[in-house]
């Protein structure tokens, strides 16, 4: 229900995505740029989504796959239209003129490369429209509002929007900034575009000019205030750096709010998707790539890196470790300094105490990795699989080289190279037998200083 009472009309978002963005010398679309491991036009993708936008477009440049596969990936359904001249926004939207078609949907209308504008943004945004304007813009007041567009009224009235290269002196003067994000009301919204012409300085079909036509009709104009730094736009990769450290700020300070300790925030940096459970406490220096899930009361210390991993209640990793491809560690386990796991499970309460690899493995409850270790997994070709059972003690500066299994409670002796499986509870030592030679060392010794002297005397 709309604030008057009015149900809710289904919601249309129209994402602007075309452009090379060239300022980012960058070979990558402007907008498949990451942010927080997730590209900006996903994080505009899911900011529309949880609005509630039932229907998105994305206008994109002609042939461009990649752009194609982040919006299949992002937002499943959304429909693409290609904009093969770049002849102003508003030209932009008309490519998803077919989107426009239902009068009874409110539309919203976004930029791929404003990726800190959030759901609640837009939901500001498009609740003037529900309650019966025709259009609504998204507007900042700015200290500093040169190159940004003007936001003009008379009194309280919205009256036009001007771009600041067409705007007069008084114009330039004002500091209510437009956004750029603008919500129309399905009733109006194509009338409205297809009258916008190109009568400026620049050429274009503006977006904002919307704006005066719709007061022209006499229809209802709104502005939504929206605070400067959310509405910035990323044109270069100093500005990309402006809005992953913005970002990053938001995802900290959820963590922190949601239970976990961060020792030293500003050193710990998130992925749009991690979560940290309940009484976690992470040290300094951490880097969590996509996909991590940290169960309660587990402890991250200092200078980890993780991506694509999950760790169930109180499991203490690090200091200097690496977790990546589908990494697991049950309830209890424990990692030490310098050790790294790739698409591993460790089962409750194993430990690899320091200076270990461990890759495609299976560990199992309560197994014991002395430092050294590693698992062969790769043989040029393939990858093979690691099997330790429960209980089992690795020896340090064991190889295990994969294929192979190491049952229950079996035992490894250190230095060991083992290629055959080790049956349970079963010793396996595969190395050199050792030999003692008495007094050798001292025979050696005097042999060597025997000769350093004859050398001396000859040269």
């Amino acid at each position: 229900m709309t604030a008057t009472g009015t149900p809710l009309r289904s919601l249309t978002a129209i994402v602007l995505a075309a452009g090379k963005g060239t300022r980012m010398r960058s070979d990558l679309p402007k907008v498949l740029h990451r942010i927080a491991g997730r590209s900006m036009l996903g994080h505009v993708l899911a900011a529309v989504q949880a609005a509630g936008a039932g229907r998105i477009a994305v206008v994109a440049e002609p042939g461009r796959d990649d752009v194609a596969a982040e919006i299949a990936r992002q937002a499943p359904g959304a429909q693409v239209f290609p904009q093969a001249e770049r002849l102003g926004t508003a030209h932009a939207v008309l490519a998803a003129r077919d989107v426009l078609a239902d009068p009874d949907d409110d539309v919203v209308i976004a930029f791929g490369d404003t990726p800190l504008i959030t759901a609640e943004t837009f939901l500001r945004l498009r609740a003037p429209v529900a309650d019966g304007a025709a259009v609504a813009v998204l507007a900042f007041e700015s200290a500093t509002p040169a190159g940004y567009g003007r936001v003009l009224t008379e009194g309280s009235r919205v009256v036009a929007i001007r771009e600041e290269k067409d705007a007069s002196q008084a114009e330039r003067a004002v500091t209510l900034c437009n956004a750029g994000l603008m919500a129309l009301s399905g009733h109006h919204a194509l009338a409205l575009l297809t009258r916008i012409g190109n009568d400026n300085a620049a050429g274009e079909y503006y977006l904002p000019d919307a704006v005066a036509l719709a007061v022209a009709d006499g229809l209802a104009v709104t502005v939504v205030p929206v605070d400067e730094a959310e509405a910035q736009g990323v044109n270069d990769r100093a500005q990309l750096s402006v809005a992953e450290a913005a970002i990053q700020a938001r995802l900290r300070r959820s963590a922190m709010l949601g239970g976990a300790t961060l020792v030293a925030p500003e050193t710990v940096f998130l992925s749009h998707d991690t979560v940290l459970g309940r009484d976690v406490i992470v040290e300094p220096n951490v880097v969590f790539g996509p996909g991590v899930r940290v169960g309660d009361g587990c402890t991250v210390r200092a200078f980890a890196h993780l991506a694509d991993t999950r760790l169930e209640a109180d499991v203490r990793i690090g200091p200097f470790v690496r977790l990546r491809g589908h990494a697991v560690l049950e309830t209890g386990a424990e990692l030490g300094n310098f050790v790294e796991l790739k698409n591993a499970h460790m089962g409750a309460g194993a430990k690899a105490a320091h200076l270990t690899y461990l890759g495609d493995a299976e560990i199992g409850a309560k197994a014991n990795i002395g430092a050294g270790t590693i698992t062969c997994n790769y043989d040029g070709v393939l990858k093979h699989r690691t099997m330790i059972g429960a209980g089992a003690f690795i020896g340090s500066n064991s190889a295990l080289v994969a294929p192979v299994t190491v049952g229950e409670g079996a035992y490894v002796a250190s230095g060991s190279v083992i290629t055959d499986d080790v049956p349970a509870e079963a010793m396996a030592v595969a190395r050199g037998r050792q030999a003692v030679k008495p007094g050798w060392a001292k025979e050696k010794r005097a042999t060597l200083q025997a000769e350093k002297a004859q050398r001396g005397k000859t040269a």
